[in-house]
């Protein structure tokens, strides 16, 4: 197919909802709904009164379509997220404090500048190059006193890994040479090195995802994370899921919160969600039938440790 020009016009707020009336869908009050284009924006709302189109090439609506349903989903989806980006924050610390440690323990205060412990010297470089940016933006408190102080051109990892973004974290990760290390960090959260770096990078993912508010619900992630094959912990029975569907990415949070939080309420939680919005279709998450028997969601986190 060959490419053409863009040549839609922009509409107003008030054409833009004369077209989805147009187009079948059930506005029910004029006024919230010219609040929602204008507050929300007719785009981003478009992805939660998609599952409702009948004709999808031209945006026709199911019969009894309304945008009250594609509001209720719209919330649901920024609810999810909310809760998502809760728990990722406490797997964050985690890794970062676990990578800290072992480190220092092994190679000093100065780890991430030691390139013998890289397996690719160009990557580190251009990694350094990006902590020293973070370095030179930080308005920390501690970093400021730090320069203050002293002449090196990096503080220590447990100062310089708290400004490092996790991508960067993730990055340095992959890139440390094969071998006890690697494993170590990744045993810790009950996981082979090789599935805990390709959940790294999922976890960077997922969290871009949910800061930047985009949507994630029935979202098909453009990576795919391993099973885990030997977990420690506890995983999946049923292993016909997709990964790179949200259910899998809630599956890969709450196994690791078998170690960073073992109290978490975070099952409890999703169950909470999905009966308040009993109107989204959980399969679109791919969410398997019983998926609440399945040993990982359904054992209390201090049964994991008997």
């Amino acid at each position: 197919m060959s490419k053409i020009p863009y040549s839609k016009p922009p509409f107003s707020f008030q054409k833009q909802l004369d077209q989805l009336k147009s187009r079948g869908l059930i506005i029910g009050n004029d006024s919230k709904a010219f609040h929602l284009l204008e507050n929300i924006s007719y785009y981003r709302m478009s992805g939660y009164w998609y599952p409702l189109l009948l004709d999808k090439q031209n945006h026709i609506f199911k019969p009894g379509a309304s945008l009250e349903t594609a509001f209720k989903l719209y919330c649901f989806d920024r609810d999810l997220r909310r809760l998502v980006i809760s728990e990722l924050e406490k797997i964050v610390v985690a890794i970062r404090s676990q990578m800290i440690h072992t480190l220092t323990q092994r190679y000093g205060s100065f780890w991430f500048s030691e390139q013998s412990i890289f397996k690719d010297p160009v990557r580190h470089a251009i990694t350094l190059t990006k902590i020293g940016e973070e370095y030179r933006r930080s308005d920390e408190e501690f970093i400021n006193a730090f320069r203050l102080k002293y002449t090196d051109p990096l503080p220590p990892a447990w100062m310089t890994m708290e400004i490092t973004s996790f991508g960067t974290l993730s990055i340095l990760y992959k890139n440390l040479l094969p071998g006890k290390d690697k494993r170590d960090i990744a045993h810790h959260f009950g996981l082979s090195d090789k599935v805990f770096e390709g959940w790294l990078h999922s976890i960077v993912y997922l969290r871009n995802v949910c800061a930047h508010h985009a949507r994630l619900w029935n979202r098909a992630m453009s990576i795919r994370p391993q099973f885990p094959k030997q977990p420690r912990e506890m995983w999946l029975q049923n292993l016909n899921v997709r990964n790179n569907k949200t259910y899998f990415m809630l599956c890969m949070i709450r196994f690791l919160l078998i170690t960073v939080n073992p109290s978490t309420s975070f099952p409890a939680r999703i169950r909470k969600l999905l009966q308040q919005y009993q109107n989204v279709d959980i399969r679109a998450m791919d969410f398997p039938v019983n998926w609440e028997n399945e040993p990982l969601w359904r054992a209390k986190f201090t049964d994991c440790f008997q």
